[in-house]
């Protein structure tokens, strides 16, 4: 059977899928609630007339993994090296006034809304940790650490106090920068978070619960990682040990280089299963630099939907190897659509550096420096194009969004269990379908089909199939009837964007 045409639409409810909860390393203590990760990128540059920087040795990747047989069976010496620069950090926020539905009904029963206290939230508290990264006073620690606060205090590892100013906060990325007036301070120097590799030791230092000073050891599990769902993510993995309290904390290397801030823990349980994470200290520094220099992060821009390619996906475009980003929809006049861009596009290099998939791609944007002009090179219907992008500042989410794409089932025919019909005025009120799309209104998929596992769902309109275009469900019909095999690549407008899916029905 193929996919069916239908007059009249349903709609039907969009799956939910579950997910591993994400357990961040910050400690709250009082009425504050868990608190969330988050991460990102940007320029490279570090003002000088600033600040104080170590750079010593970055170029020494092959010099970490040496050091470790220096040191036995003891790490002292680099943990006597680090832990002075590793600070804990306490934020506080004052007493809010709550709505009237937030306080207990049976309180307002007896006593009204009026009695004193009963629309005042308490006052909140958090503890986590903070990196010196310059002789001068500048912290490096987890936005999620300071997030609300009124004030922050830092305390140091010889135990004095300083009340910190919030230099700067980029939730995308969870980076905060703290100021305090001292100098002469000890700190870290950046290693090349890029040059780290698995399997390389590393020590976590923090604060977990509030104890004091703590360091542990591991191994880097993985680099690229992207498990927060935030916008800017290329996290480390370790096994080392990271606990709650532990947010802001310093990964470093055995030469007691910072190699990554502490952020999150994979956990079930809200405690260390060795799973941590934390920023590299490449996109660190970036965003630290912008933070200073402008009081904000600038990121480009290029002005496109992406998502990954899947192996599936490349089979049918021909492309040799699962490897960049496919081009789902080009906004207007951004810098992808002036430039030549186009839908259906795979980029597979940006500005000289392969792109392996959506996620490199949005943070090899991201880092950008808006007005740059960079090549960008794609491969379209088989035949390599670059293009050269002026990349412009992001003013809005637009840099990219995802999708995915796979499926099986077997008939004659292909988009088994799916049902198309044309789009009536009131279907595009319905679905909010623009004026300006064309296609095969989707009212009906099967749970069990191919179709439902790659991604399609009630509400999309077919755009193409096999890179046709449709111009109603009559025709999207026909080219399902006798198709020359039983991959099907599908482009839809969904949710206010289009993207791309494959449907495998080949039943193996």
């Amino acid at each position: 059977m193929t996919m069916t045409s239908y007059k009249n639409s349903q709609s039907n409810s969009w799956a939910r899928w579950p997910f591993l909860g994400v357990a961040t390393a910050g400690l709250f203590l009082g009425a504050i609630p868990a608190l969330k990760a988050r991460t990102d990128n940007v320029s490279n540059t570090t003002p000088a007339s600033t600040r104080t920087v170590g750079t010593r040795n970055q170029d020494t990747a092959d010099s970490n993994r040496a050091a470790a047989g220096r040191f036995g069976q003891s790490f002292a010496p680099v943990v006597k090296q680090v832990l002075p620069a590793v600070v804990k950090v306490y934020s506080s926020s004052k007493a809010q006034e709550m709505p009237p539905e937030a306080v207990d009904p049976m309180l307002r029963r007896f006593f009204g809304d009026s009695f004193p206290g009963a629309r005042r939230s308490p006052r909140q508290q958090g503890i986590g940790s903070g990196v010196v990264v310059t002789e001068d006073g500048y912290i490096l620690t987890n936005n999620h650490v300071v997030d609300g606060a009124d004030s922050v205090k830092v305390q140091l590892n010889d135990g004095t106090e300083h009340t910190a100013k919030i230099v700067g906060r980029d939730p995308q990325t969870d980076l905060a920068v703290l100021k305090i007036k001292a100098s002469s301070l000890p700190h870290l120097d950046f290693a090349n978070s890029d040059q780290a590799e698995v399997g390389d030791l590393v020590l976590a230092v923090g604060n977990p619960f509030g104890l004091g000073e703590t360091v542990t050891t591991g191994i880097i599990s993985a680099k690229g990682r992207a498990s927060l769902g935030l916008d800017y993510e290329d996290f480390i993995q370790t096994d080392a040990a990271i606990n709650p309290g532990n947010s802001g904390g310093a990964l470093v290397d055995t030469q007691g280089r910072l190699l990554g801030i502490n952020t999150a823990i994979l956990s079930r349980t809200g405690g260390n299963q060795g799973i941590g994470f934390a920023i590299p200290t490449n996109l660190a520094r970036d965003v630290m630099d912008s933070l200073i220099k402008d009081g904000k992060v600038a990121r480009g821009q290029l002005g496109v939907r992406i998502q990954d390619v899947t192996p599936a996906m490349a089979k049918r475009l021909e492309l040799g190897e699962s490897r960049g980003a496919i081009v789902g929809e080009v906004s207007p006049k951004s810098p992808a659509a002036k430039a030549g861009i186009q839908s259906g596009d795979v980029v597979v290099e940006f500005d000289g550096k392969l792109v392996r998939d959506s996620r490199q791609l949005r943070l090899a944007v991201g880092r950008t420096k808006p007005g740059s002009s960079v090549p960008v090179k794609v491969v379209r219907d088989g035949d390599s194009k670059t293009f050269k992008v002026t990349i412009r500042e992001l003013a809005s989410d637009e840099v990219a969004k995802d999708g995915t794409g796979r499926g099986s089932d077997k008939d004659t025919g292909t988009l088994n269990g799916v049902g198309v019909t044309d789009i009536s005025a009131a279907q595009r009120r319905q679905f909010g379908v623009p004026s300006s799309i064309e296609g095969a209104l989707v009212t009906e998929v099967e749970p069990d089909s191919a179709a439902y596992e790659a991604g399609l769902r009630p509400g999309d309109v077919i755009l193409e199939i096999n890179k046709e275009r449709i111009q109603d469900a009559e025709q999207a019909v026909r080219l399902t009837e006798n198709p020359a095999d039983k991959t099907t690549l599908l482009k839809v407008w969904s949710r206010g964007g289009t993207r791309f899916l494959v449907v495998d029905e080949t039943g193996g």
